[in-house]
């Protein structure tokens, strides 16, 4: 293997970013994939973040030994250990402001979006490049490949973007409208701030050479001037406006082949967005992929790479390896324990699903096929913990698979409302069944959020099992009088065990368990916290959850027929 580092690649505008290039000893030519992105080329994973490597290196001990020598593992992004000698170049870039490349560090914005093209555009036309270019990567590794699609560039043959998100507005920052304060900031302060280019203070260190992955030293003032404080602004656009439109792919633009692959546990970033990009992408061949585990663990995985190589050897090497023949949607069916079984549907959401209405019953605390003739409210503290509702046990094992929609009648004592709701799962002996979750070891069935100020929707873009908010204005109560809402709780899959129960919580605060560490209750990081964003003397009023009689209040699940 041939490797390259800090490759400059010259963009339109005068500015310059860096790039690591692996490239097979033979001189090519040889399809690309490339990274682009601000998490450090040279900042190895182990190092940079540690409990994960951990983590990940007790689930795959083989990892750093089995087929690579670990020495280029970075968070994220594919080991050219194990691609260069299947006859792939990879490439590597630090976005600009990022690593070694010098700029204003802007994350997800237009022009790093551009910049992104014309390194596709650079690597193309390289003399070990065949001209196939295709995108492969993790989280912002994987939202950057949207964006770019979306701009068309001549040599992009093929995506595979791995649990990611398409709309940032409602799949990152405002859930439902609410803002999700808790992990932006981390993010920010964790794995952008440390790998600035400048940034002589970073605890990173490009194990090759010893000294900081960074480039050359700025002082504080001017890191400051070189970045633009993308969490702040979110705060600043509580509505989903231009700016945030503008950091929104346009699906339909997307003609290349595509892999999504999405993670049932990905709640809060890593889940909603790779089927909304699946449905929505406007390439004739797209595929669908769905997984559990952690966030990191199915990317690094032996049977995930080799999914990944069947996909790209199609698209990049034109080998006919009957991959054009797989059914579009591939899921790994979810059961108790972690156990995953794979089968390969035809269509999301499949059109076999029975969507079947579980009604509300506050005065039973209940889920029922019949909707209950007598009226109940359930009445609680608009920033505390509502109600749960259980269905029966299950008569038969009964597999949940698709999209679920929540339709509540709510008032409140105030003029605004948020809504958090959680799926959970009960074994007959009353114990929760939870998952290993992509940022969270311990996560619920499935979650969604609503503020009802933000409860009109968009008939064009809405569908009866995913209802879409605008989240254009905000809409204030009338306090006392009831509303109708419906709710969107993010795309699931379990097969509950006959006597195992579901339960619907409905409660004025994220879900979280009892004790733990912080971000290990439930929700991860994905918290809704920020008091200028939830101000207590508006959110913190008398709430109400109406059921029965006019009040049809009800939960649709997707329940797939045996056989």
């Amino acid at each position: 293997m041939i490797v390259e580092k800090d490759i400059p690649i010259p963009l339109s505008d005068g500015a310059v970013v860096y790039c690591n290039v692996f490239r097979p000893a033979d001189g090519g030519p040889h399809p690309v994939l490339m990274t682009h992105g601000p998490y450090g080329k040279d900042a190895h994973f182990q190092d940079a973040f540690t409990p994960a490597w951990d983590s990940l290196k007790k689930l795959y001990p083989g990892l750093d030994t089995d087929g690579s020598s670990g020495r280029y593992l970075r968070w994220e992004t594919p080991d050219p250990d194990r691609w260069v000698p299947k006859g792939y170049v990879v490439i590597a870039v630090d976005s600009r402001g990022a690593g070694k490349s010098p700029g204003l560090l802007d994350p997800q914005s237009t022009r790093e979006t551009q910049d992104y093209y014309e390194c596709i555009e650079w690597a193309g036309v390289q003399p070990w490049s065949n001209g196939k270019i295709g995108l492969l990567g993790i989280s912002y590794y994987g939202i950057n490949q949207w964006r770019v699609a979306a701009l068309r560039p001549p040599h992009l043959a093929a995506i595979c973007p791995w649990e990611g998100c398409t709309d940032p507005y409602r799949e990152q920052t405002y859930h439902g409208g609410i803002f999700s304060n808790t992990f932006g900031a981390l993010w920010w302060e964790r794995q952008i701030l440390p790998i600035q280019n400048g940034n002589a203070k970073t605890h990173y260190v490009d194990r090759d050479t010893g000294k900081p992955p960074t480039g050359a030293p700025l002082d504080d003032a001017s890191l400051a001037a070189n970045r633009v404080n993308t969490v702040s602004n979110r705060l600043l656009h509580p509505f989903d406006d231009e700016w945030h439109a503008e950091r929104r792919p346009d699906l339909s633009r997307i003609q290349v082949p595509v892999l999504s692959a999405g993670n049932w546990g990905g709640m809060g970033l890593h889940l909603r967005g790779n089927v909304e990009g699946f449905l929505g992408a406007g390439s004739e061949e797209k595929w669908l992929e769905m997984h559990g585990g952690t966030h990191y663990e199915s990317f690094f995985l032996p049977e995930f790479i080799a999914l990944q190589q069947r996909f790209f050897d199609c698209y990049l090497k034109g080998i006919d390896n009957g991959w054009k023949n797989e059914p579009r949607v591939l899921l790994n069916i979810r059961h108790p324990g972690d156990k995953f079984e794979l089968r390969k549907e035809s269509e999301w959401p499949l059109a076999r699903t029975r969507w079947t209405p579980f009604y509300l019953d506050n005065e039973t605390a209940s889920l029922d096929q019949a909707l209950p003739r007598k009226e109940a409210e359930f009445a609680y503290d608009g920033l505390d913990q509502g109600i749960e509702l259980s269905t029966p046990p299950m008569i038969e094992a009964t597999e949940i698979t698709g999209p679920v929609v929540a339709n509540l009648w709510v008032k409140s004592a105030s003029t605004d409302m948020d809504v958090f709701l959680t799926l959970r799962a009960f074994d007959p002996n009353g114990k929760e069944v939870s998952f290993r979750g992509a940022t969270d070891p311990a996560v619920p069935v499935a979650q969604g959020w609503l503020r009802t100020s933000h409860r009109a929707t968009d008939p064009e873009k809405s569908q009866p099992w995913r209802p879409f908010h605008k989240h254009d204005k905000a809409e204030p109560l009338v306090p006392g009088q009831p509303y109708k809402l419906a709710v969107e709780i993010w795309p699931t899959c379990v097969v509950l065990p006959k006597g195992y129960r579901l339960t619907l919580r409905i409660d004025g605060k994220d879900f979280q368990r009892e004790g733990g560490e912080m971000f290990r209750r439930g929700s991860g990081p994905f918290l809704h916290t920020d008091p200028k964003d939830r101000n207590p003397a508006i959110f913190g009023a008398r709430n109400f959850i109406l059921s029965g009689g006019q009040f049809d209040s009800h939960l649709v699940l997707p329940i797939i027929p045996a056989g």
